[in-house]
């Protein structure tokens, strides 16, 4: 058996996962296919964990008879692996070595139980919904998609913009605002959180779209069905604005409309058996603890 791991902030943390990590797939003589970058800080500081290990670099070499695929690190770290699973299937499992996270929720000190219970088949498989931009190619340079979120910004030092708004050939609203946030329901716990936007279980079929600082007070995050067709027109003082895809940013002319729909490809997450994402809500968020002094 293989396993492919990636990661790319080498902390304290880390490293414990890490170990923990290897004396599992040694002790049940499994592969580890790593990530070069991963490879090389263990060549540097001269640690050999793995019995057995491949090494992989690009979406075009990814081990593709790996059984999944282990995220160390944060949120951040587990959406830089979409680009090596995405066209594979390959399941994801994120292992947190930070601090927030919903996407790697794996505390270190569960490490080697849910690793095991994956093993053993003790786990289920959530599907999750991607959104992209739909007139844009797919490139390396300007890959389309996003797990979380896509969002229209304005540039930093420029004033509020317009962003004006169809759902299919209707006309919502136009928002004047720092920006707009299209969210899906995995990102609902992310910079929509961060924006006021409502958590969303991540089986509904539906998208957010919530205002960043809106001028106009009475203009609140709306909830729409996922198989609706976003267009988007940007007005404003810069001849730029910005479009970001959860954690890739891009520069786009104002006179650029954005259309927005569901991605053609989904992504499956594995949680163990026992896994509860109200709990994870709770735990995190700390929803029932009393916090006054």
């Amino acid at each position: 058996m293989k396993i492919a791991i990636y990661g790319n902030s080498f902390t304290d943390v880390f490293k414990e996962i890490l170990d923990e990590i290897a004396r599992v797939f040694n002790e049940m003589g499994i592969e580890a296919a790593l990530h070069e970058r991963l490879a090389n800080h263990l060549q540097s500081i001269g640690w050999e964990p793995f019995n057995q290990s491949s090494i992989f670099s690009h979406p075009e070499n990814f081990p593709v008879d790996s059984q999944f695929l282990i995220s160390i690190g944060g949120d951040g770290s587990f959406l830089e692996t979409i680009q090596f699973v995405k066209n594979h299937h390959t399941p994801l499992i994120g292992i947190n070595s930070g601090r927030l996270g919903f996407l790697a929720d794996i505390s270190k000190k569960d490490v080697r139980s849910a690793l095991l219970e994956v093993l053993h088949q003790a786990y289920k498989i959530e599907n999750r919904v991607l959104i992209q931009l739909k007139d844009k190619g797919q490139s390396p340079e300007f890959p389309n998609y996003a797990l979380n979120d896509i969002c229209i910004h304005k540039l930093d030092n420029s004033a509020m913009i317009t962003i004006h708004v169809y759902l299919g050939d209707e006309y919502l609203n136009s928002y004047w605002a720092d920006g707009l946030i299209i969210s899906t329901p995995t990102g609902s716990t992310a910079y929509n959180l961060s924006a006021g936007g409502p958590i969303v279980l991540h089986d509904s079929k539906s998208l957010i779209l919530t205002p960043i600082a809106p001028h106009t007070l009475t203009v609140r995050p709306l909830v729409i069905p996922n198989h609706s067709d976003l267009r988007l027109q940007v007005e404003g003082r810069s001849d730029e604005y910005m479009v970001s895809l959860d954690h890739r940013s891009y520069r786009m002319p104002m006179e650029s409309p954005v259309s927005i729909g569901l991605a053609d490809f989904t992504i499956r997450l594995i949680k163990p058996q026992n896994h509860s994402f109200l709990k994870t809500l709770r735990e995190k968020l700390a929803w029932g603890s009393d916090m006054r002094n």
